[in-house]
């Protein structure tokens, strides 16, 4: 089995190593990042090894078993266990996926856990998305209308006005791909990224929506919108094969046609 060691300069330090379980059949090695900003420590990664022929398939079964049975103060997000809530997203072996949908199988070596990247660390595997939240609730995501509601039946869309929505009610604002993006490590104050600008897609092709104009107004600004470079780390990271690029490509061509 592959060993991962740290570079000799890094800021993250060997941590403790737990050893697998007495007759344990397959072993598998897990580096966790721990880290308690209350601590006043460095964080740091711990070794564990468990037994895979007692462990679930997926990376998130192997940290709640750690949890459950190794270490208890291991700090994780979860909940659906099933790629719809978007809790337990994280960087594993360097990728922004979700824990509940990463195989431990496709890990050849040590599997390498880490909070998702360049967010402030509550603990452990818990990042701080209260910006990206609060640049969620900015965009207004809900639909918007001036005319009185049909009293006898909801606002009708036809099949193909529906079908526009379709790569984009998908998202669960795992935010693997708005943390997986340059322009928003760069700008994250400013620049919505491509989570939110998806979001703000959404509702912009919602045929029932009719605030298209409002809308379109507040996202035509040098950094909200156009910080994209369309690097595309976004598109490669989406657990939910998603395109945000493809979303903040459609942004830019409506606010080109609407200056024509």
């Amino acid at each position: 089995m592959a060993e991962f060691t740290l570079p000799a300069n890094s800021k993250i330090r060997e941590g403790v190593t737990w050893p697998a379980p007495e007759g344990a059949g397959t072993v598998k090695a897990f580096r966790v990042y721990r880290y308690d900003p209350d601590s006043g420590e460095t964080p740091r990664l711990d070794t564990f090894h468990l037994d895979l022929d007692d462990t679930g398939p997926m990376v998130l079964d192997a940290l709640l078993k750690i949890k459950s049975d190794v270490d208890p103060t291991l700090t994780l997000r979860r909940s659906c266990r099933e790629g719809i809530c978007g809790s337990c997203a994280m960087n594993i072996d360097g990728v922004n996926t979700l824990a509940c949908l990463r195989a431990i199988s496709d890990s050849r070596g040590a599997v390498t856990v880490y909070p998702l990247p360049h967010r402030p660390v509550i603990k452990d595997l818990v990042p701080d998305l209260s910006q990206p939240y609060a640049q969620h609730a900015a965009i207004q995501p809900w639909l918007k209308t001036d005319s009185p509601t049909p009293p006898d039946h909801e606002r009708l869309q036809s099949p193909e006005d529906r079908a526009m929505l379709d790569g984009l009610w998908e998202c669960i604002l795992c935010f693997c791909c708005q943390t997986a993006c340059p322009s928003y490590w760069w700008s994250e104050e400013r620049y919505l990224g491509p989570a939110v600008l998806l979001q703000a897609y959404r509702w912009l092709a919602d045929s029932r929506d009719e605030y298209t104009g409002e809308r379109l107004d507040e996202l035509d600004d040098p950094f909200r919108l156009y910080r994209c470079h369309t690097i595309m780390n976004c598109t490669n990271t989406c657990p939910k094969g998603l395109n945000p690029g493809q979303a903040i490509g459609h942004i830019k061509r409506m606010l080109v046609e609407r200056r024509d």
